[in-house]
Formats: structure tokens, C-alpha cells, sequence
């Protein structure tokens, strides 16, 4: 058996498939393809992203660069009730989505926006242990 058929039975190491997460990753994909994982990726996506927002405004004080001024202050804040909401209409749009193809393609679109959130509640939350004395 060849390296690539080991790392699709076992997961690849670096991506942290070891421990049967490749299937996981292999839904992610096919949720372009199939409907119902569609609904199911973008429900659980948005109200992952609204819990995660709602977390971070609620129990996370702004810091880092968020703390120079005021305006950079409030921007964090609101930011965050934006990736909320984001996150509020992405799981609604997952429960909107039906077999008609048009709604499919407005749910394939709001899926691949919704790594732009993602990506902004990793940094923040990464910066979340940066607070400047």
C-alpha cells in the first residue's frame, strides 16, 4: 500500500487526521454536492460562529491593537454583533436552502464568505492573550 492509500485510511498527521477526522474533511467537501450536508455545514457553521462571536464580545475584553483608541475599541464590538449576525443568517440560510438549485448556489456562496468570520474570530481570539500593559 502506497503513502497516499495509508493517509486516506488512517488521516494525514499534519492536518491532525490522525485519529479518523479525514472523514470529516471529506464531508466538508462533499457538502457542495449534496443538499442536506449543504443545510447541515451551514446551520452548524452559523451558530458555531454566532456562539463563538457572542462568547468573545460577552467574556473577552478587547486587546492588543483594539486598545488604542476608542474608535478601534468599539470597532471590535462591532465587529463582533456583525459576525453574529453573519453567523445568525448563515444557519438560517442552511434551513432555507431546499432542493431548488438557485437557493443552492445562494447557500454554496454563503459558505465559502463564512471562512472570512472564521478567520476574523481566529485572530481575535488569538490576540485575546496580546494585552498591552
Amino acid at each position: 500500500m502506497g503513502n497516499a492509500a495509508l493517509f486516506a485510511l488512517h488521516g494525514d498527521a499534519e492536518l491532525g487526521l490522525g485519529d479518523g477526522n479525514a472523514n470529516a474533511v471529506a464531508e466538508m467537501v462533499e457538502a457542495g454536492h449534496d443538499v442536506t450536508k449543504l443545510r447541515r455545514a451551514l446551520f452548524a457553521g452559523g451558530v458555531g460562529q454566532a456562539a463563538a462571536g457572542l462568547y468573545l464580545a460577552l467574556f473577552r475584553s478587547p486587546a492588543g491593537l483594539f486598545l488604542r483608541n476608542n474608535l478601534l475599541f468599539y470597532t471590535y464590538y462591532v465587529a463582533l454583533v456583525a459576525v453574529v449576525l453573519y453567523g445568525v443568517a448563515e444557519a438560517w440560510v442552511g434551513l432555507w436552502a431546499s432542493g431548488d438549485p438557485r437557493r443552492r448556489a445562494v447557500g454554496m456562496t454563503v459558505l465559502c464568505l463564512s471562512v472570512l468570520p472564521l478567520l476574523f474570530l481566529a485572530g481575535i481570539g488569538g490576540s485575546a492573550i496580546l494585552k498591552l500593559k
